[in-house]
């Protein structure tokens, strides 16, 4: 019988800002996915703002998800986004095994960094935590400097790597887990490019022309337009196709609002471009 797919959104909660689950939860929505919301922490604005408030959902995770086990939910995808803490990475470690079954997709998308750096609360024990998520992953959407710290490798000078360095990692994250994964954001003087790799195929590279600039929430309008795809039978590469290019169409109309970095991508007026 037909019925409707089911996401779980791992992810925080941020009440203005347009990242994470403000961002994941009317993506899927407009690719007729269920979204279910598993709250990390909640947040009157992002990080990126002066100030902000935010109540820590760590200690209240567990029973939330009891009560999902309780009523007897089940999900076609488990998308997982930034965590603050080891301990919440053993949490949605314990909720992926208990809740993928054998047609579950899990997406990790490891929030950890840019521009080889990690964020400032990440620790080399989340790292490791992050590793962990790996050997449950089906797909993981990391950046350069995310695959190279899931990989403990140097990050190249100035961002600069080879192809045959490229599949070199995306061979060993595979190992790891995954068997589908997407290199986000690799540069390329006026061009961005994004490597995907799935076991027992060729590599492939797509290009998209830079707009603009490093915008908050890009990254989880990616991931969730991915997740949403692969979980309604897309193929990866259309997947990050259409994630591309409706980031440039929202990009371009971001730039002409001009509005400031950390008020994100202005993505609600394609969202009906969704399919």
């Amino acid at each position: 019988m037909k019925r409707q797919k089911r996401m779980a959104l791992v992810n925080d909660v941020t009440g203005y800002g347009r990242c994470s689950i403000a961002v994941e939860l009317p993506i899927v929505s407009a690719l007729k996915i269920q979204g279910c919301v598993l709250p990390t922490a909640i947040l009157s604005v992002h990080t990126g703002f002066p100030t902000y408030y935010m109540d820590d959902y760590t200690d209240r995770m567990t029973p939330y998800i009891n009560n999902w086990k309780d009523n007897g939910l089940a999900f076609d995808g488990i998308l997982t986004g930034f965590l603050g803490s080891a301990r919440q990475s053993d949490i949605v470690l314990q909720f992926i095994r208990d809740f993928k079954q054998k047609e579950t997709t899990v997406i990790v998308d490891p929030v950890m960094g840019d521009y080889g750096r990690l964020y400032p609360s990440y620790t080399d024990e989340m790292c490791q935590r992050m590793r962990q998520l790996l050997t449950v992953a089906d797909v993981i959407t990391p950046n350069l400097t995310e695959a190279c710290r899931l990989l403990n490798i140097s990050y190249p000078d100035g961002g600069n790597v080879s192809l045959d360095q490229l599949e070199q990692m995306a061979r060993a994250l595979a190992a790891m887990g995954p068997s589908r994964l997407v290199m986000t954001g690799l540069h390329d003087g006026d061009w961005l490019l994004n490597y995907m790799y799935e076991t027992g195929r060729e590599p492939e590279i797509q290009r998209v022309k830079k707009i603009g600039s490093d915008r908050s929430g890009t990254g989880d309008v990616f991931a969730a337009i991915v997740a949403g795809q692969i979980i309604q039978g897309k193929p990866l590469s259309e997947a990050v196709r259409s994630a591309a290019a409706f980031i440039s169409k929202a990009m371009v109309y971001t730039e002409e609002l001009q509005l400031p970095h950390h008020c994100g991508l202005a993505f609600e007026e394609f969202l009906t471009d969704l399919r």
